[in-house]
């Protein structure tokens, strides 16, 4: 019985850090990737976006590797579709999380 007791307090503390690690790293960071994969597979043509590097403009051209943003008249910006990092309309960016609930 006392073996048991040992056991138990010996290995109890690693299950622990493991839920700890789990609930507060891991599962919050999937839940991210697969937001951020939703947003980058919604991306079309016309849509309002923002940039990583905080430029705004308008998606003119979307390719599976590249898009191109209209940031002003007669000026257009190549990206790579990853550094797209939101919509500018908040109701867009809902849309695409309730899509992916």
């Amino acid at each position: 019985m006392n073996d048991i007791v040992v056991i138990a307090n010996t290995v109890l503390p690693f299950i622990i850090m493991a839920a700890i690690f789990y609930f507060m790293l891991w599962r919050p960071q999937k839940q991210e990737q697969k937001r951020r994969r939703a947003l980058l597979d919604s991306l079309k043509r016309g849509d309002k976006v923002v940039t990583i590097g905080g430029i705004y403009g308008t998606l003119t051209k979307v390719g599976p590797q590249k898009v191109t943003v209209k940031v002003a008249d007669g000026v257009e910006m190549e990206f790579t579709k990853t550094a797209v990092s939101a919509f500018q309309d908040p109701d867009k960016a809902a849309e695409v999380e309730k899509g992916n609930a």
